[in-house]
């Protein structure tokens, strides 16, 4: 068996002690291809592809059996509350 979600959250909680951290397993179970949205206060002043390279950093072990990694939001806790408001305001619209 593969890499499990469970396995790529703690990984990523460990390493990079996230606000928000969501994993999804895309592979349908095999553990090869994972979605990730993470927020963490450790991506500041970072440019997305520093980011992206922090990811996958944490996860270098797992990432020798996942075949593909797919980092839809890799942002920080005041760009992640700047989208939740501005969600807010275009539901309430």
């Amino acid at each position: 068996m593969g890499v499990t979600k469970e396995k790529v959250e703690s990984s990523l909680t460990s390493k990079m002690n996230p606000a928000y951290l969501e994993v999804i397993d895309t592979s349908g179970g095999c553990g090869a291809s994972f979605k990730i949205e993470i927020v963490s206060e450790q991506f500041e002043g970072k440019r997305l592809l520093e980011r992206h390279r922090m990811v996958n950093a944490a996860l270098a072990e797992e990432m020798k059996e996942i075949h593909a990694l797919s980092i839809k939001k890799a942002i920080t806790p005041q760009q992640w509350k700047q989208q939740q408001d501005s969600e807010k305001s275009q539901s309430a619209a």
